[in-house]
């Protein structure tokens, strides 16, 4: 029986005290303890304590094992599950799959995850959340629109506003809004996965969306890409998205979008701050140096939100992101200037506002003001009727022909024929 089945670690720890300490001679020390001598020999020899070790006995998947690896060799990424069919195995699927765990690192190339320093004002990560709760859109529609996050990478900072949609121009206001209310400032680079209106990869190259270039141009910054398929490149914000979705969401009901950015703005100085492990301090210890090295805003504005001219139509509706909205109807036939941000749409007429709106985010929805329907229904009853016009009598009159000259040349007299 071997000594650590024999003797505890108190027993060991006593002897070592006795001999080292006490002076005591083993025979001694076997005398007092009550064990052999050859015991008190061992434990004095050994310099850690004693611990009870179960001797290793063999697994059921020891005579697969092989077939296991020939598999592996030739596909290194074969799932478990199909492993088990091809060798037949019949039994637990759990200890093959731990043992599969174990031998496919073996036919992989190694994967780390490179940990980033981040530099004061250097970084920050963008992402867009889709909360899983339904919010009331209006007309009796409900949906989960996106929530842009932005966090900065030195400070662990934390940013994010809910926008109508993740297309071009509801995203840049959605930036915009960010930087220039909550950040007041641009950090040197922002960091996206492949989001349709930021950009994409293609043939090995990141390339931008022409709408986002010119937005990054104007801010002076630049933005980095990640690879697809590379959630590790950009997981601060994750971590966020992850952070706002057990933390902010649970036990809160909305009833409208700018019922959630008004909770979400109120949560957000209290969230950030928390103790973030990694730094060791709350991110608003670390934003005034962050802030301080990032580039100040542009001196003016980008262009924001939908922006586009038409012909008004004898509808007198514009459309923005699937919403009618309506128009004076003054402006029937002449040429409107459309202005869509997230929260308001605005139609011009020579610079002279014919229109304004509260943004629908619902959808197939005709939003109309009850005075550009009353002005529409009093000229509409008026159209057909006409006032004279000064000048009308200088209109150059035409010559109508007399229809008797007809009834002559085919011999017509009195309504019978000749």
């Amino acid at each position: 029986m071997s000594l650590w089945k024999v003797i505890s670690v108190e027993d060991w720890a006593e002897i070592r005290r006795l001999h080292r300490a006490e002076q005591m001679p083993i025979k001694a020390i076997a005398r007092r303890l009550r064990i052999s001598r050859n015991a008190v020999r061992r434990a004095l020899v050994k310099d850690s304590p004693p611990r009870y070790e179960r001797a290793a006995k063999g697994s059921c998947v020891d005579a697969v094992e092989p077939a296991i690896i020939e598999l592996l060799r030739s596909c290194p990424t074969m799932p478990a599950t199909v492993i088990a069919q091809r060798i037949g195995w019949q039994r637990s699927l759990t200890v093959l799959k731990d043992r599969v765990r174990e031998l496919r690192p073996l036919f992989l190339p190694p994967d780390p995850a490179t940990r980033t320093a981040y530099v004061a004002g250097d970084r920050v990560q963008c992402d867009l959340w889709f909360p899983p709760v339904d919010i009331p859109l209006g007309f009796g529609q409900v949906g989960r629109p996106p929530v842009l996050v932005m966090a900065a990478g030195h400070s662990r900072m934390l940013f994010a506003v809910m926008i109508a949609s993740r297309t071009a121009p509801d995203l840049i206001a959605g930036h915009w809004l960010l930087l220039s209310e909550h950040l007041g400032a641009v950090p040197r680079q922002l960091v996206w996965d492949n989001e349709s209106a930021v950009g994409s990869w293609r043939a090995g190259t990141p390339r931008l969306a022409e709408e986002f270039e010119a937005f990054r141009g104007i801010l002076g910054c630049a933005v980095h890409q990640c690879r697809p398929r590379d959630p590790e490149a950009k997981g601060i914000v994750e971590r966020a998205n992850q952070y706002l979705e057990t933390s902010f969401l649970p036990g809160r009901t909305f009833t409208s979008p700018r019922d959630f950015n008004a909770q979400l703005q109120a949560w957000l100085p209290v969230a950030n701050t928390r103790i973030v492990r990694r730094i060791g301090c709350a991110p608003t210890a670390r934003w005034d140096a962050d802030r301080g090295a990032m580039l100040p805003l542009p001196p003016v504005a980008p262009v924001l939100g939908w922006r586009h001219q038409l012909r008004l139509g004898r509808d007198h509706y514009v459309r923005v992101a699937g919403n009618d909205y309506s128009v004076d109807p003054v402006a029937v036939g002449r040429t409107v200037q459309v202005f869509a941000g997230l929260d308001t749409v605005i139609v011009t007429l020579a610079g002279r506002p014919v229109a304004t709106h509260e943004r629908c985010w619902a959808k197939h929805q005709s939003i109309t003001d009850p005075a550009h329907h009353a002005a529409a229904l009093a000229l509409a009853h008026t159209a057909g009727h006409r006032p004279p016009q000064p000048g009308d009598q200088d209109v150059q009159q035409v010559e109508e022909r007399d229809l008797s000259v007809y009834d002559t040349a085919f011999g017509i007299t009195d309504g019978q024929v000749a």
